[in-house]
């Protein structure tokens, strides 16, 4: 009798019938197991869900195996709660292909959706292609206010305590990662490639999370490396390597009405090279509600042939027109760049442009030593704003 009760269980972890489709304790899922193809051009999204519905179900600490083979897969969402499961660890191996037919995705659909679960871990060494250059020709958002966003390839929604290290991210419609409204993040070992000319591509981008962790990285990409949008909270980022792209970027800020502030920035122990930017915070003009983005340092980072090494641009808006020249709403302050050394490709090293109607307050600038590539000495400029230098200043203050 004992023995009829543990079969289903053994049973379950080496092939997909009726056991496994019930859920069980503990164990690990092979997309294999349910269906998965894994031949690069077949459909494997049901197998991927019904793996993970069964992973979901189970109880205790759970796995969800992608062993290392091509599969086509997508949009799917692996969504939780998980709620008798301890932690549960994708083990992603494999290399996944996104479908560039875009009337699969719902407006508003992502590529991969992890979603309302706690203790997640996402690992494993495997590729992640979202296979966007057939789709950048229609993201029209560069030059159009109201546009249709393509999908980003991994988001993590409202999740918990979640864990992302050693895995690869191409090629991807839109962003490549997005963390929304999460707790507890630590992201590592984490590779972005796409090329210098794909549009939006930004590598990780930040939106009302706290407690944000991202280290040793490697981002080459075509817009921001990091972006770090509104309602954030003590976000920790070290150890990246950038470029090319458009640097590390708080913002943009201000474009909607009741967004969250950011404080508790940490950017350190960095390299950006061949970049359109190095560590910048932008805002919109004619925000049309006012928040804040204090309490940040941006310290121990080295730049190479950046175009704009330091910058606070607070007059953003990147259409060819503009319906207002409304200043920003968008309170800056206590901000302190700390070390900051190597070369600008632009004569204007340092751009600290801040708003006519809430200058910034308290902008500190300590060790800076940025040299222009040209031959001539590089300049700064400031607008609305009394900065705080000490140290090395190259280029020399603005006031």
């Amino acid at each position: 009798m004992t023995l009829l009760l543990l079969l289903p269980f053994i049973y379950c972890y080496s092939i997909a019938d009726a056991h496994c489709r019930s859920g069980v304790r503990s164990g690990t899922f092979n997309v294999l197991h349910y269906g998965a193809r894994a031949n690069g051009f077949s459909d494997d999204s049901k197998a991927f869900m019904a793996a993970w519905k069964a992973a979901c179900a189970a109880s205790g600490n759970v796995k969800l195996h992608v062993p290392r083979r091509k599969y086509l897969v997508g949009p799917v969402k692996f969504d939780g709660p998980c709620r008798n499961v301890r932690s549960i660890t994708v083990d992603m191996q494999g290399y996944l292909k996104a479908s560039t037919d875009l009337s699969k995705y719902v407006e508003g659909d992502d590529w991969i959706q992890f979603g309302h679960v706690d203790k997640l871990t996402l690992t494993g060494g495997g590729t992640f292609d979202g296979q966007g250059a057939v789709s950048w020709p229609f993201n029209k958002c560069p030059s159009k206010k109201n546009c249709r966003v393509l999908p980003t390839s991994i988001k993590f929604l409202a999740t918990t305590d979640t864990v992302v290290r050693r895995v690869k991210s191409l090629n991807s419609k839109f962003f490549h990662v997005a963390v929304v409204g999460c707790r507890g993040f630590q992201g590592s070992n984490i590779r972005i490639y796409a090329p210098s000319n794909s549009p939006n591509t930004d590598g990780i981008h930040i939106e009302r999370s706290s407690d944000v962790t991202i280290s040793n990285s490697v981002i080459a990409t075509g817009d921001d490396c990091i972006s770090i949008g509104q309602g954030n909270v003590r976000v920790r980022i070290s150890s990246i390597t950038c470029g090319p792209g458009h640097g590390i970027s708080v913002g943009s800020l201000g474009r909607y009405r009741d967004e969250g502030d950011v404080r508790g920035l940490v950017v350190r122990d960095s390299a950006i090279s061949g970049t359109t930017n190095g560590i910048r915070i932008k805002t919109w003009q004619n925000s049309p509600g006012s928040s804040s983005a204090s309490n940040m340092t941006f310290r121990n980072i080295s730049m190479k042939g950046v175009a704009n090494p330091i910058i606070i641009d607070q007059m953003y808006c990147p259409f060819v027109s503009c319906p207002s020249q409304a200043p920003s709403r968008v309170k800056i302050s206590d901000i302190f760049f700390r070390d900051i050394r190597g070369t600008s490709a632009t004569p204007v090293a340092v751009t600290l442009k801040c708003s006519r109607g809430a200058p910034c307050r308290n902008v500190n600038l300590h060790n800076v030593h940025l040299r222009y590539t040209g031959g001539a000495a590089a300049t700064a400029e400031c607008w609305n704003v009394k900065a705080r230098y000490s140290g090395t200043q190259m280029p020399a203050p603005c006031h």
